[in-house]
């Protein structure tokens, strides 16, 4: 389970240190992905696997299914963490997140998020403003 929010810098080669409480379970393979609100995903080998199969099971006759199985599926690349406990992040997968230097890493369950930390602060900032009509919605859901 990956929960938490950690901040690290993307060194000039493109590799980023990933928190130390999370290396073990990524070791065992790791893939990283376009995401939403323009971060990376960062998904176990494992978790990986059952989301890529719900993606090609979605019905592709679907303009809109079709968009996001390639979103996340065709921006995929698979990572490997080396001995100091980097990842090499892919230039086209830097640019599509606008990842500079400093990188928040979040924990989100199943899943890292890689956010550009300028764009993480503006986008939790207005969240975290917007806290109480989330909740409401997410009521709805059950939660």
């Amino acid at each position: 389970m990956f929960i938490g929010e950690y901040s690290h810098n993307l060194d000039e080669k493109g590799r980023l240190a990933i928190p130390k409480k999370f290396r073990l379970d990524l070791s065992k393979g790791s893939v990283v992905t376009k995401g939403l609100d323009n971060c990376l995903f960062l998904y176990t080998q494992e978790e990986w696997d059952k989301l890529a199969q719900k993606l090609a099971n979605l019905p592709f006759a679907q303009s809109n299914t079709r968009a996001f199985a390639r979103l996340m599926l065709a921006g995929a690349m698979d990572v490997l963490i080396d001995k100091q406990g980097r990842v090499m992040l892919p230039e086209y997968l830097r640019t599509f997140a606008g990842l500079k230097k400093n990188v928040v890493v979040a924990g989100l369950y199943n899943r890292l998020e890689l956010w550009d930390t300028e764009k993480w602060e503006e986008y939790k900032n207005k969240t975290e403003k917007e806290s109480n009509e989330i909740a409401e919605q997410m009521a709805d859901l059950g939660v």
